[in-house]
């Protein structure tokens, strides 16, 4: 017994020495096969569609539109006052699809800025409602006071209206503007307002020193004539007439005879008890020239000092009277300046101006002006 006490741990050592003579082979440790980077699988996406825009009009409507119109329709009361204002943006002629009447008495300006005007419809000044929608427009432009019977009834239908008014000197940065957002051309519309704005400011920093003694007294008269019965008629001083007389260094001698909000009538009797220092005679329907030359000769005019001193005056009218809220309106103001104080404005040319106006607005050199604008340019422009 006491051997095997020593041969069983004899046997144990011999048994682990063998074991450490022989050369283990380690187990393979499995390994993933290496794999390709994977693949970014796109995201479907929608195409991007045009941010929509809005609008806001001369009645403080705010429209919204999807995308600029191209499908235009301008009509209403007053439509050259707005056409020739919507025309200052080199857009208005390939958007406008259908126009109404823009003529008034002696000529029709559109047709001398739109290359395109044979190819639009054109409206008749008693279209209604259902001719308008014909056109199937996607934006209709008009002046506010067209709203009770045009605009209702087409947004009923579903077409976009947009309110213009281009009445006053405020009104029309305020409009460009709004025609700058439609047109999506704010930059346009920008240079225009300044455009208008630096005539304002050249004519009243001359004049701004003139006491009230120093301003001429003036009228403004619409002279009317219908089957025979002759009419005299005066502005509210509300009006671009009154505002381009006061502008210019005058003084509205018809200042408390119309607190209305049209043309007001008055007799030759007020006429001669005003007895202003100068007066300036507008007709829309029959040539200035002519009316002025009429009044001339009038026994009852030629009592008037201004007949007296040779200071009754045709307003200029080419198409339209420049008296008028049409773009035209910044020739008016140079021009009653001039008549009022030649002596502030000796530097001052009307013909030079006018060829200027229709450049600068609407793209005119001086050989359209010569063929379009100088041919029936009449009033007192030399």
């Amino acid at each position: 017994m006491k051997a095997l006490k020593y041969v069983i741990p004899v046997l144990l050592v011999g048994a682990f020495l063998m074991t450490a003579c022989v050369t283990a082979t380690p187990t393979p440790v499995p390994t993933a096969e290496p794999t390709a980077a994977p693949t970014e699988v796109p995201i479907p996406t929608e195409e991007p569609t045009p941010a929509g825009f809005t609008v806001t009009d001369a009645m403080d409507r705010t429209i919204t539109f999807d995308k600029a119109p191209t499908n235009i329709v301008v009509v209403g009361k007053s439509l050259f006052m707005v056409a020739d204002a919507i025309y200052l943006f080199p857009e208005a002629g390939t958007n406008i699809v259908a126009i109404g009447a823009t003529n008034q008495g002696s000529g029709n300006f559109v047709p001398m800025i739109d290359a395109t005007y044979d190819s639009k419809i054109l409206l008749d000044s008693n279209a209604g409602v259902e001719d308008i929608a014909a056109v199937q427009p996607d934006l209709v432009i008009m002046k506010s006071l067209n709203a009770e019977k045009y605009g209702d009834p087409l947004e009923q239908l579903g077409i976009p209206v947009v309110y213009l008014d281009f009445e006053t000197a405020e009104q029309y940065k305020r409009d460009l503007a709004t025609l700058g957002q439609l047109f999506k051309n704010p930059a346009k519309a920008e240079e225009l307002a300044a455009w208008f704005q630096g005539k304002v400011d050249m004519v009243s920093s001359k004049v701004a020193d003139l006491t009230d003694d120093q301003k001429p007294s003036a009228l403004i008269i619409y002279y009317n004539e219908k089957e025979d019965t002759i009419s005299f008629n005066v502005p509210p001083m509300g009006w671009m007439q009154t505002f381009l007389v006061e502008t210019a260094g005058g003084t509205p001698v018809w200042a408390d005879a119309n607190p209305g909000s049209g043309w007001a009538t008055v007799n030759v009797e007020q006429i001669a008890t005003w007895n202003p220092d100068v007066v300036f005679i507008v007709s829309y329907f029959k040539p200035v020239d002519e009316v002025v030359a009429k009044l001339k000769e009038d026994p009852q005019w030629q009592l008037l000092d201004a007949v007296k001193n040779d200071k009754i005056y045709a307003f200029p009218t080419d198409a339209y009277s420049w008296d008028q809220p049409d773009p035209r309106w910044a020739l008016g103001l140079e021009w009653v300046a001039l008549k009022l104080h030649p002596e502030l404005f000796s530097d001052m040319d009307i013909i030079t101006e006018a060829k200027a106006f229709y450049s600068d607005l609407y793209g005119m050199d001086d050989a359209a002006f010569e063929a379009k604008i100088a041919p029936i340019l009449i009033g007192d422009v030399k």
